[in-house]
């Protein structure tokens, strides 16, 4: 009788004492949440849940800890557990962060719901007006899917957090969270190193080569990221983290803030003279800085006084004397209650930025508005998919001359959504086949089995592959527009001999037919233009000079005498019958000595090489001397020919 009183005063000590236990342990998550350590306060949160502790508290505070790093699919989680348990107790910015959750991880439906409950909230703010009007465009938004550009990972093998892009030369500097980072501090927010500024080579297809740290004074062991160049490349403004030199400079909630930053580079590529500018300020964040394609304008990003929402797009003037303007808003027709941020200014004077206020996808979206008066964008636009997804998309830079550009996200988590990546954006084409039928030339058969190789104009394999039972090839991958590719086709199993086809890719079509006829081998044994289906090396009239269509069947001869060492051929160079015998023969002799040099030019050794020219002597028409003919049946007599000795 007396036994079970016993157990039942245990069991309440018990409980007494893990109570007093996990609210110890709940305040230190709070102070280690409020010094935006989230990684830490969350493991201390999910422990106390997971022991049976819960308030209203806890759950927004561990939604924060994965909203804040971009977590958004456990962020719902728990912003849903939050206002279902304690809906009392849940301020209107829950519904709009939960809202922004389940739109970016595509449960729209449930964002529109939130989204009403946060407007019922919330009557008064622009958000929720701006949401009543612009939210049932949603639907249609999420089904676009532009298909001028196309959107590929250039670090999706890099072991860090890479964002804010930024050219430079003909490199890209960006920040970095990379192992080789200025001090090696680790970032308590997101777990990961402390960032600094890291430039890399561009190649042809703009994929990044050879990061390295960017020299001299502008990294520390803290944060540094966005920069944005001059045109002369001598000057630099970037971010900078406002914790140097043991400093801790913090706004009223505690937040260690952002400062713009200014350097110059010396002769020897380093960067020094870092100048903090000078209407930066502890109290607010000023960050993420472009300039005016006149670059007498600075614009940023700021959560100072007399701004919109939590973070503004400003600008200010730069005088001539070097000095600073007054930061001037952009205006409530681009900022918003919310966030507008990353700001970039392509050369056509175009605004392009990161908001979550205007209507997206989810997270952050990137949007463009013009600057000019009669410019592309008019008004405010989203870029819609594939440049914007339902994760942060920001920091979006665009070459309006060599149309490519460069932006950052968390989608598709490879390393994490926590992580971003930077993303190269070209115009793509609407095609989106390219195939076509292999066949005997003479007997129109089709041939399975060919293979079919398509080159760029660098004569470099793109995608290979072979035809089937009906001689039908495809290529499915998108491929870039406006360049010139070459389809080649060649079965050396019974014989015949290569052809191909130029085609110029307009993306005027979703799908290309080119259809190649191979010939049985039959060609003349010393004729290396027949065996290696050669167009003829044209000239101009009256000039020797290797014009670019002839470089691209010189480069065929040369890969041909690279493979076969032994391969030694002879040059006849010949002329049109215009101009005198005398001018003719001097001019084919100069012809034939061009297309020599540059196959040595190009590695050759001149002892395989012979050259001659025959002027006017060897005519492949009737275009003789005093019979008129068009340009294009003269054109046919300027040719070079290689026989094989």
């Amino acid at each position: 009788m007396k036994i079970r009183p016993l157990i039942f005063a245990l069991e309440i000590m018990c409980f007494t004492l893990n109570l007093q236990a996990q609210k110890s342990n709940i305040k230190k998550a709070d102070e280690v949440f409020e010094a935006y350590a989230y990684i830490d306060a969350r493991d201390i949160y999910l422990k106390v849940v997971k022991s049976g502790y819960q308030s209203p508290q806890v759950f927004k505070n561990l939604g924060d800890t994965y909203y804040f790093n971009g977590e958004y699919t456990e962020a719902a989680q728990w912003y849903k557990r939050l206002i279902e348990t304690y809906p009392n107790n849940a301020e209107p910015e829950y519904y709009y962060r939960a809202a922004q959750c389940y739109k970016s991880i595509g449960e729209y439906h449930e964002s529109k719901k939130m989204m009403g409950q946060f407007s019922s909230l919330s009557a008064t703010s622009n958000i929720a007006n701006n949401f009543m009007q612009d939210y049932p465009a949603l639907d249609k938004l999420v089904k676009i899917t532009s298909d001028k550009y196309k959107v590929v990972n250039i670090t999706n093998g890099m072991e860090s957090s890479d964002f804010g892009p930024a050219f430079y030369d003909d490199k890209l500097v960006y920040a970095s969270s990379s192992k080789n980072t200025k001090g090696g501090k680790i970032h308590e927010w997101t777990g990961m190193k402390y960032l600094d500024l890291y430039e890399a080579e561009l190649d042809e297809d703009y994929n990044l080569r050879n990061p390295s740290a960017l020299k001299g004074d502008i990294n520390t062991p803290y944060h540094e990221s966005t920069p944005v160049f001059t045109k002369d490349g001598k000057t630099v403004y970037f971010t900078r983290n406002n914790f140097l030199y043991g400093k801790k400079g913090r706004n009223k909630k505690r937040e260690v803030t952002l400062k713009i930053y200014k350097a110059q580079i010396t002769e020897k590529g380093s960067w020094t003279n870092v100048k903090e500018l000078p209407f930066n300020n502890d109290a607010f964040s000023t960050a993420h800085p472009t300039l005016s394609p006149d670059e007498r304008r600075l614009y940023f990003s700021s959560d100072r006084d007399g701004g919109y929402g939590e973070s503004d797009l400003w600008y200010v003037d730069i005088e001539v004397n070097g000095s600073y303007g007054k930061p001037i808003n952009l205006g409530p027709e681009i900022n918003t209650e919310a966030r507008e941020t990353f700001p970039y200014i392509s050369s056509e004077n175009i605004l392009y930025f990161a908001s979550d206020g205007h209507l997206g996808l989810g997270g952050l979206d990137i949007f463009g508005v013009s600057l000019n008066e009669d410019g592309r964008y008019s008004d405010v636009t989203n870029l819609k998919q594939p440049i914007n997804s339902n994760y942060d998309d920001f920091g979006f830079i665009f070459d309006d001359k060599r149309q490519v550009g460069f932006l950052s996200s968390n989608r598709e988590g490879e390393k994490g959504s926590a992580s971003d990546d930077i993303y190269k954006v070209r115009e793509a084409c609407a095609i989106q086949i390219l195939e076509g039928i292999i066949s005997d030339a003479e007997t129109y058969l089709p041939l399975p089995d060919a293979r079919v190789t398509l080159l760029d104009d660098n004569n470099k394999t793109v995608a290979w592959t072979t035809s089937n039972v009906d001689g039908l090839y495809r290529f499915d991958d998108d491929l870039e527009c406006n360049r010139q590719y070459r389809v080649r086709g060649e079965f050396k199993k019974l014989k015949y001999e290569p052809t191909e086809k130029t085609i110029v890719i307009s993306g005027d079509n979703a799908r290309e037919n080119v259809d190649l006829q191979l010939t049985p081998s039959g060609c003349p044994p010393n004729d290396l233009g027949c065996k290696l289906d050669l167009q003829p090396i044209y000239f101009d009239y009256g000039k020797h000079q290797i014009r670019k269509d002839a470089e691209v069947e010189l480069a065929k001869i040369l890969e041909a005498m690279k493979q076969y060492p032994k391969l030694s051929i002879h040059i006849e160079s010949h002329t049109d019958s215009r101009s005198s015998d005398e001018f003719n023969l001097r001019l084919s002799e100069k012809r034939a000595r061009a297309t020599l040099i540059w196959l040595v030019d190009n590695g050759i050794n001149p002892i395989r090489l012979s050259a001659k020219g025959y002027g006017e002597t060897k005519l492949l028409n009737r275009c003789s001397n005093g019979v008129r003919c068009s340009d294009k049946d003269h054109q046919l007599n300027r040719r070079s020919m290689f026989i094989i000795k």
